[in-house]
């Protein structure tokens, strides 16, 4: 049985050797008229070269054009109206994933099918939006080689996601940089400033309050935000594909427990995005841990730890360059207790507290944007996961149905087959398992039952739910 991303490529290759086919007959046809009738007189070799010629340039560059050419989805921009999101002038609430190595894979030739082929399954699945990586600093395939420096050749495997998306009708949550050394993050902006013997400190939240990493960080987001892509021709800033931006992955500020150092970074940057780009909504990228100050850290935090990392859910969030609040779900990585039924009734009260949160304090909608339970757990099961999703999806299914604020899910972490080098101890490959691939596709029937499928989503779900 073929994949369904599998089949797009295997058609793609049958097309291609097609037509060198039909070029290579159609060369020797005339090479063979040519010998016979006009006695090797050696006039239509041009016409051979020339024809022989047009097959090796759509061989190399026929994914190029299909990229420039290609743009079905009409897209708008995703806004914002109190606590919902809103997408043609209705409500949006969706069902999406993670896929983080998708820049890293389209730098590659040999893997930039891996990003068509995932972003091909999301669609056939009904989701809508795909938060991936829009950085890598200072390692293979990096983005930002140094600061101020970036590779051309990686942008364009940006260039290429972005439009890959858009032909897809998926739209994309891009994070900025990384709070974790993976890929670079605030680690790799500390050690520049500290190679140039500029850094105020080695400790890794000098990133935070450092002048010359937070102009490093600066350069970096308005190259970012202003890239002009060489395959559509419209700026990032420019572009709906975009969702929104998130600043960094889980920051988190240990040596200032105020929270006041991460506070005022996430002002002064979340200003200087909207100064650039008006168009984009922005969230920070918080793991949701309420404050020092907050109520609710002892009552709802998973520990009494997750209040002293620098970070406060209300506080971080409230401002008003923060358009919307991001949370994740790690229950098995955030407790000690290992008891699975106790992790499953942590889901639903951590859920409905940000919920609530956003329905009633910060008056913005909430995206939970990261949820995954380890297959290192002792007593670990595939059946097991799929519980644990289930909470989650319906949590968010009752949230659209009441027009609350909890306004969409992205699981970590959604693979392709052959990238066992990009996996953790969270990631599926969604066919691989029915159940569990079913549990994603009717939650993404049921929100377009409730809302209305999106123009871009018809002919899937038509397929996938008999709309």
């Amino acid at each position: 049985m073929v994949a369904d991303g599998e089949e797009t490529l295997i058609l793609d290759l049958l097309l291609k050797n097609s037509i060198l086919s039909f070029f290579l007959v159609l060369g020797v046809s005339v090479l063979m008229v040519k010998s016979k009738t006009f006695g090797g007189n050696g006039v239509l070799y041009p016409i051979i070269g020339f024809v022989l010629c047009v097959a090796f340039i759509y061989l190399s560059f026929g994914d190029l054009w299909m990229n420039i050419h290609v743009d079905t989805a009409k897209l708008s921009f995703v806004e914002r109206n109190g606590t919902q999101f809103i997408v043609d002038g209705r409500p949006f609430y969706f069902n999406g994933w993670n896929s983080y190595w998708m820049m890293d894979h389209a730098a590659d030739e040999f893997r930039r099918g891996k990003v068509r082929e995932m972003l091909q399954t999301g669609a056939r699945m009904g989701l809508t939006v795909c938060r991936t990586w829009a950085f890598n600093d200072g390692e293979y395939n990096a983005l930002q080689i140094t600061p101020g420096r970036f590779d051309e050749r990686v942008f364009r495997a940006l260039d290429y996601v972005i439009a890959e998306s858009r032909r897809y009708g998926i739209r994309l949550m891009l994070c900025l940089v990384n709070n974790l050394q993976a890929y670079g993050g605030k680690t790799q902006y500390v050690k520049w400033a500290w190679e140039e013997g500029v850094g105020l400190s080695s400790s890794n939240d000098s990133f935070f309050y450092d002048p010359s990493i937070r102009r490093y960080f600066k350069h970096y987001v308005k190259t970012v935000l202003t890239r002009r892509n060489t395959l559509t021709g419209v700026e990032y800033r420019d572009d709906p594909t975009i969702f929104g931006w998130e600043l960094i992955n889980e920051p988190r500020c240990m040596t200032d427990k105020s929270g006041d150092t991460l506070q005022d970074w996430i002002e002064e940057m979340s200003t200087f995005i909207k100064e650039i780009d008006r168009n984009h909504l922005l969230t920070v990228g918080l793991e949701g841990f309420y404050g020092p100050k907050s109520p609710k850290r002892l009552t709802v935090n998973p520990e009494i730890w997750a209040s002293d990392v620098g970070t406060d859910f209300i506080r971080n969030s409230k401002i008003s360059t923060v358009d919307f609040a991001s949370v994740h779900i790690y229950p098995d990585h955030w407790t000690h207790n290992p008891d699975f039924e106790y992790k499953l009734k942590f889901v639903a009260k951590w859920m409905i507290s940000h919920i609530e949160d956003g329905d009633k304090e910060l008056k913005k909608p909430v995206m939970f944007t990261e949820f995954g339970l380890s297959t290192e757990n002792a007593d670990f099961s595939p059946a097991q996961r799929e519980r644990f999703y289930k909470v989650i999806l319906d949590i968010m299914y009752k949230s659209a149905v009441k027009n609350k604020s909890g306004a969409g899910s992205l699981v970590w972490q959604f693979l392709v087959e052959g990238m066992e080098e990009s996996n953790d101890d969270f990631g599926i490959i969604p066919w691989k398992r029915q159940s569990t691939y079913r549990l994603f596709t009717e939650q993404s029937c049921k929100l377009a039952r409730v809302q209305g499928a999106l123009s871009t989503q018809i002919n899937y779900l038509r397929k996938l739910c008999s709309l």
